[in-house]
């Protein structure tokens, strides 16, 4: 069994850091079952991937896309435009079932911030007032 060595890999991926982030990915897809290319031979994942890529039985391209779509966190949307929900759908049917859900506590009762009503002050909510001095 030969040992494969950075130099017969940095002529397939000529970048070093490149070559780390494409075999790493390499082997983490054999570790979820990913099939092999080459015979293990006893070796461990890291090895088997840059074994794999030394010999191009691996695309390396399909695994730096691979790489890259693993690292994103935004995704791109299909162009279908029946599936886009509008942001006012279904506006009635909330403030039905907030109204309703208002009704519970304490009837109809409006919640709506006027600006005519007097607010409620610390006296107010502690319970407190001057004339229980």
């Amino acid at each position: 069994m030969a040992r494969v060595t950075v130099e017969d890999c940095v002529l397939k991926v000529p970048n070093r850091f490149e070559l780390v982030m494409v075999a790493a990915q390499r082997a983490r897809r054999i570790g979820t079952g990913a099939v092999l290319t080459l015979d293990r031979d006893n070796d461990k994942n890291p090895v088997v991937a840059l074994r794999e890529i030394a010999e191009n039985t691996v695309e390396v391209e399909a695994l730096k896309e691979d790489l890259i779509s693993s690292h994103q966190r935004v995704f791109p949307m299909d162009d279908d435009k029946d599936d886009v929900i509008e942001d006012m759908q279904g506006e009635e049917e909330w403030s039905a079932l907030v109204a309703e859900a208002n009704a519970g506590f304490g009837g109809s009762e409006d919640f709506s911030d006027d600006d005519d009503d007097e607010e409620a002050g610390i006296e107010d909510i502690a319970g407190y007032s001057k004339e229980d001095e």
